[in-house]
């Protein structure tokens, strides 16, 4: 007896032993989220380890002596088209502003105009002033946003602001917003009208999304205790609870699916519960270790966002698992046919569940496929590589606050501060020469391009700090345009691979580049650099799982080059919605000139992961019959038609989810919801109906090649008749 069927009879004879346990576990999760995660998650996501960026940072730190007189973490601009700087009522203004911001005790810097006389601080036609402020936490920002917020406008004057703590938690909100009116105002319900017509009842389908929404809880309950060892990024919580809506929902559609069959053949409840641990639950096993397999793969990139999504997905990937695993046969053991309550009109009938009408369209299309499998072949892969072929103008990086949605002080600062300053930043790019500062070679370097960066206008003027001893400088330059934007980041990429080496190249001096973009910089760097092994780790690892799992090196080739044929056609989508337009002003997204560095990685996971679902249940029961009557024709259609109303169901629920994510406001998780969607409609469609029963048609018993040399490989049967 395998360990899904002991698990799925232990816990039917034992539903409340087993409820209590999970109740218990619930409590505890809540426990923690409640005293232990507020205030670990962190809006950063930049590169682990020691990047450029934090070396001159931690350089700079050392040689410089903190002086609370020149930090700067956030620029608020005043403007008025009636009156001059130099006016009394701008002055009073200014001041009173001032007043108030100092009164919320959250500003410990603020530098004016009035007090300081620098020229740099009033715009070109005078009509505007800005006072660089210092605010050590982006948690103390919103008190200064309502004093920013109430001035504005009054008396004629224009007050906005921006900077690191604005934007960071505009990002932070904007996040929470998407969660809410997105993955649960549109995920949860839709999810549950799918689940609702798969099963034709109210009960069959709210238990499923009961059990999701219990693996969601105790996974935040496991990420509070994990974000007290390492940092994670406020994202994970977007990415739990999606992947747990998706996961918690389908592992439990498959296994009350299977109940319901087995039910439907005349075993008894209890028996019925076995044979889908025996069955169902196996797969559901296997699909689960597929995806943790595949999200391990994320934790090899040295990024915090990644390793963040990573954690939260694996996580609520092992809960949802458990969850199928026990709770559900319990559930099944105290309802038993009580399941099937709260039947809806038509969709609840026996006589369609009988028909089982979704079967028999896919049967149909699976049998037209059969009978022309190299044309159909042909035409379908063709149009998966014509839909990737975009995917070769793709270009990574950061969608920064020039992508927010005008309705956050951020954005509005930031639009603010680039008309009538465009030479101001809070953030720089830092120039730092960590040693020799003091030889006269580096120090006339160091000029030439502080003059030849005031000539790019691309940068502005720079300023020159000797640290005290001499032997280390900073050169602060301003950068135009949004830090995160393409124009920026080229330049800076610039600055470090051509300028610097040209101008620096005879000296001894060592010369780093920090500042916030080129933080953005070596963000992309950790995650692009280490993509091949993740390749490597997911596609190796995947290829020996279902090789063990169906004891075929043709099936497990098979299911990885169609998983990359869908990840490609959602690559060139992808880009050819976001970074081309084609599309996006309809489906209501940002035209953009970059995709989000980390999406593309994780498309790549988390498809590789989700896709397995479907191709272990579907190839377990094309196996199934294999086994039985050794037709390969009669198996792929008896396979596609059994498990079609699942399989679809199953989608939906994880494009629904996903699309959830698409609806939202922040850009890098449209591209994310939207990657995943339309991969997966693929992935249920086009490769289930057409590709892969076209393939094991041409294939024939090849399908099930296993080498001698490999027989030694253990029989674990992905589905079998219970002992």
């Amino acid at each position: 007896m395998g360990i899904t069927e002991r698990l799925a009879r232990a816990s039917s004879r034992h539903p409340w032993r087993t409820i209590g346990a999970w109740a218990a576990a619930l409590a505890l999760a809540f426990g923690c989220i409640a005293l232990l995660l507020p205030g670990r998650l962190t809006t950063e996501g930049g590169a682990a380890g020691n990047p450029e960026f934090r070396q001159a940072e931690r350089i700079e730190a050392k040689a410089f002596p903190p002086d609370p007189r020149r930090a700067v973490s956030d620029i608020v601009l005043v403007r008025s088209g009636r009156y001059t700087v130099d006016r009394p009522q701008f002055r009073a203004f200014v001041l009173r502003l001032a007043r108030e911001g100092r009164a919320t005790g959250k500003i410990h810097n603020a530098l004016l105009y009035y007090t300081t006389h620098d020229r740099s601080l009033v715009s070109a036609d005078r009509h505007a002033t800005i006072i660089p402020i210092l605010v050590e936490d982006t948690g103390d920002i919103a008190a200064v946003n309502d004093v920013v917020e109430r001035e504005n406008g009054r008396s004629g004057f224009e007050v906005a602001i921006t900077g690191d703590n604005v934007r960071d938690n505009d990002f932070d909100e904007l996040s929470q917003h998407d969660l809410k009116s997105g993955e649960l105002q549109v995920g949860l319900p839709a999810a549950l009208i799918i689940l609702v017509l798969v099963f034709g009842s109210l009960v069959a389908g709210l238990v499923p999304l009961l059990l999701a929404i219990l693996a969601i809880v105790v996974g935040l309950g496991l990420v509070a205790i994990v974000a007290q060892a390492w940092e994670l990024s406020i994202f994970v919580v977007n990415m739990l609870t999606g992947m747990g809506l998706a996961l918690g929902i389908d592992y439990s559609l498959f296994v009350i699916s299977r109940y319901r069959e087995e039910r439907g053949r005349g075993d008894e409840p209890p028996e019925a519960i076995v044979a889908a641990g025996a069955t169902a639950s196996r797969a559901v096993l296997f699909s689960g270790s597929a995806f943790v397999i595949a999200m391990l793969g994320m934790l090899i990139v040295p990024n915090t966002i990644m390793r963040s999504l990573a954690a939260g997905a694996i996580l609520v990937g092992v809960v949802s698992v458990a969850a199928a695993l026990t709770l559900m046969p319990a559930l099944l053991g105290l309802l038993g046919d009580r399941v099937n309550a709260l039947r809806i009109p038509f969709f609840g009938s026996a006589a369609v569940e009988r028909a089982n009408p979704e079967g028999r369209f896919w049967s149909a299309v699976v049998h037209r496929v059969l009978r022309r499998p190299a044309i159909s072949l042909a035409v379908a892969c063709g149009l998966l590589v014509a839909a990737a072929v975009p995917v070769l103008s793709l270009t990574i990086g950061a969608n920064g606050v020039s992508t927010l949605p005008d309705r956050f002080v951020s954005k509005r600062g930031y639009l603010a501060l680039s008309r009538s300053f465009p030479n101001a930043t809070a953030d720089p790019v830092r120039i730092v020469v960590a040693d020799h500062a003091s030889q006269p070679s580096v120090r006339a370097a160091l000029e030439r391009l502080r003059d030849r960066l005031a000539a790019d206008p691309r940068f502005g003027r720079g300023e020159v700090r000797a640290a005290p001893g001499g032997e280390v400088a900073v050169l602060d330059v301003p950068i135009h345009g949004d830090d995160a934007g393409t124009r920026a980041v080229a330049a800076v990429r610039s600055l470090r691979t051509v300028l610097i080496p040209r101008l620096f190249g005879g000296t001894a001096a060592r010369v780093l580049v920090g500042g916030r973009t080129a933080e953005q910089i070596d963000y992309f760097d950790s995650v692009s650099n280490p993509a091949p092994y993740v390749f490597l780790f997911v596609l190796g690892s995947t290829f020996l799982l279902l090789t063990i799992a169906f004891r075929s090196l043709i099936v497990a080739a098979t299911a990885i080059v169609l998983n990359l044929l869908s990840v490609g056609a959602a690559y060139g989508l992808l880009v050819l919605v976001f970074q081309k337009g084609v599309g996006s002003g309809l489906l209501g997204f940002q035209h953009v000139n970059v995709i989000e560095a980390w999406v593309p990685l994780f498309l790549f996971s988390v498809l590789f992961g989700l896709s397995m679902d479907y191709q272990v249940f579907l190839l377990s029961r094309i196996k199934e019959r294999f086994d039985q009557t050794g037709d390969t024709t009669d198996s792929v259609a008896w396979g596609v038609g059994s498990t079609a109303r699942i399989i679809t169901g199953a989608a939906l629920i994880i494009v629904a989810v996903f699309l959830g994510f698409a609806m939202g406001d922040l850009v890098m998780f449209q591209q994310m919801g939207f990657g995943v969607a339309v991969a997966l409609l693929v992935d249920a469609t086009v490769i289930r109906s057409v590709i892969l029963p076209a393939a094991m048609q041409l294939l024939g018993s090849r399908n099930w090649y296993l080498p001698s040399w490999l027989r030694w490989l253990p029989d674990v049967q992905v589905e079998r008749a219970p002992t």
